[in-house]
């Protein structure tokens, strides 16, 4: 695997945490029910297979 793409995958990995990082900011706690928060658990799942299949 090149520099190139080592690269473009780090900053696709960094653009998606950022889009993670803003919906969790934007939550309001006293509203948020079980599906909101199991959609972000399954953002953060994805994130590691993600990261996972970057690493091979």
């Amino acid at each position: 695997m090149d520099t190139s793409q080592n690269k473009d995958q780090v900053v696709e990995l960094k653009n998606r945490f950022n889009q993670f990082l803003e919906t969790l900011e934007a939550i309001e706690p006293e509203k948020t029910g079980l599906q909101e928060i199991e959609r972000l658990i399954m953002l953060l799942d994805e994130l590691e297979e993600q990261m996972d299949s970057y690493k091979k």
